[in-house]
């Protein structure tokens, strides 16, 4: 959220389909955290339970909560609500399209965008929502994917969605990702990229493999590693299978069609509840899988992958940053140190502070912002504003 803790509304079942969970993270390198999460149930809850709900930080630093089912595979909650909850009595908004979409809407894509609006990906299709009425704005093609029939890209046909690098002076529309899915047990081999605010059609690009249950993550070098998941079937216990071992990068420098290229092959099957996160020394943790298949382990083994921009022999830069609470459009001093290369050729990226699930990866941004240096000493100008870099 937008003081930096995470968050986890919803559950399983019962009472905990109401709840609201906060973790301030308090450790620092070589020393462990201390804290625990918390939950005050008389100060904050959901007004609706919810199962496998979207949610993201809004402009204005509220939550928006999106969809979800009454407890594990039950009823469709087909609504939005906000945190904290505005004064009144009920202020949930009914949406039919979620309704229409269920099952196969749960986890959605979504994102604030520059213009003001709230885009969202669920099932296979895509619509801009004003974000003080959330009344549709702008509703897209259906999302491309499969030529045997319907595809959807959120849970339980599930891919994954990034919000491709936004490099200064921000004007360019933004352009969204989407890997990975299943045309009801089919896993699809193409990703589709949008930009919401310009063109508005969706380009399909060709992947090495099949990939449901995708795992994306992004990398500080504006790449985006591609992996897990498996070849067949959808998101759920039991529900896929041939896991797909092999992982891949998607790099947006390049020209369309020429943006995939092959990374190494894990021998640790990553099916249903695995992630991958980016460590703050640049590795990727992996992590999880637990399939009940009677094929594929529960899976307890972590691995650490190491990109490209690490094995490729040059020294890792390293910088120190005096001050850490930056406000938008602010300019702020950096000390670096480049054992190769000169400072001109130099580039800066400013990662968000994310958390991921079932393909999502909510506060996912990547920010190449203005910077100028004098001998090693570089100011960064901070994003201009919310509607490019939501708080938190």
């Amino acid at each position: 959220d937008r003081k930096g803790r995470v968050l986890s509304v919803g559950g399983w079942s019962f009472e905990s389909t109401q709840g609201v969970r906060f973790y301030t993270p308090d450790g620092s390198p070589g020393v462990n955290g201390t804290n625990d999460w918390e939950e005050h149930w008389d100060q904050i809850h959901l007004q609706q339970g919810r199962w496998y709900p979207g949610a993201m930080v809004m402009a204005n630093g509220s939550i928006l909560i999106v969809g979800g089912e009454e407890g594990s595979n039950g009823a469709p909650v087909p609504s939005l609500e906000v945190l904290p909850k505005p004064e009144g009595g009920p202020t949930y908004l009914t949406m039919d399209w979620l309704l229409r979409t269920d099952p196969n809407n749960l986890y959605p894509f979504l994102y604030v965008l520059p213009g003001k609006g709230i885009f969202i990906i669920y099932f296979n299709e895509a619509r801009i929502l004003d974000e003080k009425t959330f009344e549709t704005i702008k509703t897209f093609p259906i999302i491309p994917g499969a030529v045997t029939g319907p595809a959807g890209r959120v849970y339980p046909l599930e891919g994954s969605s990034m919000i491709l690098p936004q490099h200064a002076p921000y004007t360019d529309p933004v352009e969204i990702l989407t890997c990975g899915g299943s045309a009801f047990g089919l896993a699809l081999d193409n990703c589709v990229s949008i930009e919401p605010e310009g063109a508005g059609e969706w380009i399909i690009e060709r992947m090495p493999s099949k990939r449901v249950m995708t795992i994306t993550t992004a990398l500080p070098d504006g790449t985006y590693m591609i992996m897990g998941g498996a070849k067949a079937g959808v998101a759920g216990f039991g529900l896929a299978n041939t896991p797909n071992l092999q992982a891949i990068m998607y790099d947006p420098s390049k020209p369309r069609h020429q943006r995939f290229s092959i990374l190494g092959e894990t021998s640790v099957a990553r099916m249903y509840h695995s992630e991958a996160i980016l460590l703050h020394d640049g590795r990727v943790l992996v992590t999880g899988s637990d399939p009940q298949d009677q094929l594929n382990p529960q899976e307890y083994r972590m691995e650490v992958y190491v990109p490209p921009y690490l094995t490729d022999g040059r020294v890792q830069p390293s910088y120190t940053i005096v001050e850490r609470d930056w406000v938008f459009e602010g300019t702020y001093n950096i000390q670096v140190t480049l054992p190769q290369g000169p400072i001109s050729q130099m580039r800066v990226s400013l990662v968000g502070a994310s958390s991921t699930t079932h393909g999502a990866t909510y506060g996912q941004r990547t920010f190449f912002p203005a910077f100028s240096c004098n001998g090693n000493s570089c100011q960064v100008t901070a994003p201009p504003g919310p509607y490019i870099c939501p708080p938190g």
